[in-house]
């Protein structure tokens, strides 16, 4: 590694930014990760589409097979379709016997014959005419021979025709089932009569008379019934692969024909419960490939489901291979990541730990560092930027509590010829009636309220000394409203000990008297002062009127200059001043039933009380 060189030092030291060039070697890891994860996706992509067309392709052959054999059925159903003259036999209605019978050997039973031996698959082809005065004519069709049918035994073949009054039909739900004809294109594929039971699908298609193509009139229906599996031979699951599916869907869904590996000797009803669960398992399976080929004559769907077996072998390979080489780079660079880490974290640990002294408050602190480089240069910079701050803190903080005391006493000077005021209007009130005792008493309360709010110019008093304060001016009340006003006086003897901000309980007793009543019989006035945890609480609690919470926001928003509330802001602020945001004034108030103001403040012990405990211990 190269070294770097100090001018004018016999001393060489390796450059911070090579050491951390080291540390971005970890990204390595990372790259290869991504290059491993992005070439196995690239490859399981393009397995997946190879495999995908050829699968395609053997879809489409099998596509082609079986509409192969559709297209036959339908061919044959369109030589009687599109036949005027066996359709003319259909319609013709005769007493005559011999007529009938006539018709009956010459054409109509030639014509079904010939239709039902056209193509080389059991095929059952039923004629449900609606001239009554054909003969019926069928094939019966035994349990038996359902049960060879089951077993797929490949010497039961058969190619018969069957000819019944559509009478019998008409009652039918899949009768019903056929849509409006439309000409030479109506046809229905679907399970009827013994289709279920027998591993049967027939397609039913009118015969119609053409000889008013606006307006087509029914003379039968052919019922073309064909053996699932005939039918359906090439959809075969092996064509695709072991553990492969193959389904043929209708268009709501519904599986017409399920090929794959458990599907000999269990009867349709059970395939095609199995098939469907099959079918949801793939759906919930990412593992398989699906793909769908559709048919649009009989609007149906092949639908595969291919396990992807021999990509995952293959993926697993590849995956297992960059699994390999990711794990090899991360115990490497794990080592390597160690060592440098210790390296540096030695060093930064110093820096760390004066930092957190100086956010401490403890800017004594200094680091000493041996060396040459970067971090000789980041610690001589440290120790000169703690003793910076130390003395600016300092400078800071005398100009901060300079400028407090000087707001206190502002906010004292505004906060007392308030009271002053509102007094002496009421000693002129007293004068101007001549209640000369009731003015004598106001006058001694009044001197005394001002000796205990002077005080020597403090701000900070005794606890007792603020209750004293608001007991002497409840006592200048007193005076002017007499009974009408009652006050309860709850103060905890644990308080005594604690100091507080002077002249705090007064404005609100005030503002009671003002605001709170509305001049009715009586108002009663609850103070209380208490230890909460580590604060004092006072709260002084009114029965008046109560007032609304928006008014409550406009007096205790500091930044409002309204004179509404202004002595209430004033203790608010004064509080902040003194001791921080987290005290201060809260108001909880509802109409018609009062007001409850909360002041908190910490509980700070007295300098004259703590002298003295400290006096009586060491006596």
């Amino acid at each position: 590694m190269r070294l770097g060189w100090k001018k004018g030092k016999n001393r060489r030291y390796i450059p911070i930014g090579y050491k951390l060039m080291m540390s971005y070697l970890v990204f390595i890891i990372v790259l290869v990760t991504v290059n491993g994860y992005v070439s196995h996706s690239m490859y399981d992509s393009s397995m997946r589409k190879q495999t995908s067309s050829n699968i395609q392709s053997t879809l489409v052959q099998i596509r082609d097979n079986v509409a192969y054999k559709s297209d036959d059925m339908v061919r044959i159903s369109s030589t009687l379709y599109d036949d005027e003259n066996f359709i003319e036999k259909l319609k013709l209605k005769t007493d005559n016997p011999m007529d009938a019978n006539s018709s009956f050997d010459d054409v109509i039973k030639p014509k079904l014959a010939s239709a039902s031996k056209s193509i080389g698959i059991d095929l059952r082809l039923f004629l449900y005419v609606e001239n009554e005065t054909i003969p019926e004519h069928y094939y019966n069709y035994e349990r038996k021979n359902y049960d060879i049918y089951e077993r797929g035994a490949s010497n039961t073949s058969q190619q018969t025709f069957n000819i019944y009054h559509r009478a019998r039909i008409e009652q039918d739900p899949w009768y019903d089932l056929l849509p409006d004809e439309e000409y030479g294109i109506t046809k229905l594929w679907t399970e009827v009569e013994d289709d279920a039971h027998s591993n049967r699908i027939s397609m039913i298609r009118r015969i119609v008379d053409i000889q008013n193509p606006l307006n087509l009139t029914e003379v039968g229906v052919m019922r073309f019934s064909v053996r699932r599996d005939e039918f359906f031979e090439s959809v075969d699951y092996r064509k695709l692969g072991e553990g492969a599916m193959l389904i043929v869907q209708d268009r709501t869904g519904n599986v017409i024909y399920a090929s794959d590996e458990e599907r000999h000797d269990v009867t349709k009803e059970s395939e095609l419960d199995l098939s469907m669960a099959f079918q949801e398992d793939f759906h919930s399976d990412g593992e398989y490939l699906t793909l769908k080929e559709y048919l649009p004559q009989q609007d149906w769907s092949i639908v595969a489901y291919v396990p992807l077996t021999t990509i995952q072998q293959e993926a697993v390979r590849v995956r297992a291979y960059i699994i390999g080489i990711c794990i090899l780079c991360s115990i490497l660079f794990t080592f390597m990541g160690i060592f440098m880490s210790g390296y540096f974290s030695k060093r930064i640990t110093k820096f760390i730990s004066v930092l957190n002294a100086f956010r401490e408050g403890d800017l004594h602190k200094r680091i000493s560092y041996k060396g040459k480089d970067e971090f000789s240069q980041i610690a001589t910079a440290l120790n000169s930027m703690g003793e910076d701050f130390e003395a600016l803190i300092k400078k800071v903080y005398l100009t901060q509590l300079e400028k407090k005391e000087a707001e206190l006493e502002m906010l004292q000077t505004q906060i007392n010829p308030h009271f002053l005021y509102n007094t002496l209007s009421s000693i002129n009130q007293l004068a101007k009636f001549g209640e000369n005792e009731k003015l004598q008493n106001m006058v001694v309360d009044l001197a005394k309220f001002y000796r205990l709010t002077l005080n020597s110019g403090r701000t900070l008093i005794p606890v007792s000394s603020e209750v004293e304060q608001a007991n002497a001016y409840l006592n200048i009340q007193k005076v002017k409203y007499g009974h009408r006003l009652e006050v309860t006086l709850d103060v905890d003897v644990e308080v005594w000990k604690y100091e507080t901000i002077k002249l705090i309980l007064q404005p609100f007793i005030e503002n009671v008297l003002n605001h709170a009543w509305s001049g009715g019989d009586r108002i009663h006035i609850r103070i209380v002062a208490l230890l909460e945890g580590n604060d004092i609480l006072y709260r002084v609690i009114d029965d008046g009127m109560g007032v609304r919470q928006e008014r409550i926001a406009e007096i205790l928003n500091t930044s409002s200059e309204s004179e509404t509330g202004f002595g209430i802001r004033n203790i608010h602020q004064r509080v902040q001043l003194q001791y921080g945001e987290e005290y201060g004034v809260s108001i909880f108030s509802r109409k018609g039933i009062g007001t409850s103001v909360n002041i908190r403040i910490p509980a700070r012990k007295r300098r004259l009380f703590v002298v003295e405990t400290q006096a009586s211990i060491e006596k």
